[in-house]
Parts: structure tokens; sequence; C-alpha cells
């Protein structure tokens, strides 16, 4: 039976969180795609690609996973009734719920991380407890069937895991071949342990007023929770 898997699209969406497991995911036997939306508008991610939606809420089938990318627009998803009561209804019958990066802070909102081990970008974990998270400093986090993957490339990382679950390790693989996914970078800087000390001062400048504002989202979502 062809799985069903759907990506959340929303303006501000950071194209790597959803690009990258869209192509794992994608390159798997018997699946289904689906960027979903309110409605079939084409949305410009937050460095301004274009993506046009496939499906809107109400035409979504009963999802097999769903996913959530992170981004810029997160902070409206978090205080976007339609967008939430979407998620928490998918929820209700998915196998697997799943987010990438600050994805993650919109399951929460949608109080579908209470009680449960999760991750997120670096910059925000910090606003995974407030929500009712367990925090957990990892690539990917796996708790039940609720998948989440740490900053923007974990995407990748997080896909191949639930290819594996989806599937099985020989199949990941094989995704991984295909892709040619075997990364090499040139700096050890993609994490705030092995990051210059400057250059982390100036990445925490740089999300600075972003981590202010989503704190201050967040806060208003874990008393709604409340």
């Amino acid at each position: 039976m062809t799985l069903q898997i759907g990506f959340l699209l929303f303006p501000g969406v950071q194209q790597l969180d959803l690009t990258g497991p869209y192509d794992v995911l994608g390159a798997l036997p018997d699946v289904q795609l689906h960027l979903v939306w309110k409605d079939l508008a084409p949305v410009t991610s937050s460095t301004g690609m274009v993506f046009t939606p496939t499906m809107s809420y109400a035409d979504c089938p009963r999802l097999d996973v769903v996913c959530v990318p992170g981004g810029t627009g997160v902070g409206a998803l978090m205080e976007d009734p339609q967008t939430l009561d979407f998620l928490k209804e998918q929820a209700h019958t998915a196998r697997y719920v799943t987010s990438v990066c600050t994805g993650s802070l919109v399951l929460g909102a949608a109080g579908l991380l209470r009680g449960r081990k999760a991750t997120t970008h670096w910059a925000y974990h910090h606003l995974l407890a407030p929500l009712g998270a367990i925090p957990v400093q990892a690539r990917v986090v796996r708790d039940g069937n609720l998948f989440t993957g740490g900053g923007i490339t974990a995407g990748i990382d997080f896909a191949l895991t639930l290819a594996a679950e989806l599937y099985d390790e020989d199949v990941a693989q094989l995704v991984q071949l295909q892709i040619e996914y075997a990364p090499a970078p040139p700096f050890d800087a993609g994490n705030p342990n092995t990051a210059p000390e400057a250059v982390l001062e100036e990445a925490r400048k740089r999300t600075a007023e972003p981590r202010r504002v989503r704190g201050e989202i967040v806060a208003r979502a874990a008393a709604r929770l409340r």
C-alpha cells in the first residue's frame, strides 16, 4: 500500500529543511509525497525560493508520515489555529509525526511534544522545555513514533533514519548512496561545541532577535497548553 507522506509548506519555510528530507523520502519505493498548505497559492521560502503546494489542508488524505520543516515562518504557525488543528488531527492517525529544525516548535505549540524527547536547531533548543518536551542534544531524536531532526542539514540524517524504519537499513543505505550523502565539510564549525568562539558569537548575535521573538511566542503557546 502506498505510503502517504506530507510535508507542511508555509511562507518562510527553510528550503533545505524541506528539500533534504523530500529527496530522501521521495527515493523510497511506493510513496506519494504531498506539499501541504492552507491553499494552493505559491509560497516563498526564507531565502526566496518559490514552492507550490500540491494539497490543501481540507483535501489532505490521512498521512502515514507528517513532517514539519522549520524556517523564519514558524512563529506565525505556532499561533495559527488552523495549522495547529490540522497537525493535531493528522497526529491522531499518522504512523510517524516528525519535524526538522524549528519545525519541532510547531509540534510543541500543537501539544504534541509534551513528555516526549525532542531536538531542534541549537539556537532554539532552550525553547523546547517550555513546550513540555524533554530536550535532547542530537542530530536525530526518536521517542516512539515521534522523530525530530536537529538544525537544517540534520534533516537528511533524520530522513535516512526514518527510511530505515519505514523499510530497512539496506533500503536506506541505497538511498544514501544514490544521493552520495558522505559529508566531509571543509570546516569543523557546524556545531556550537566545535565552532571558533568568534564565529559562535557572531551567530548568536544574528539569532538574538529571532530568539527573543520566538521566546515570547513559546511563552504564549506554553500558557495556552497549560
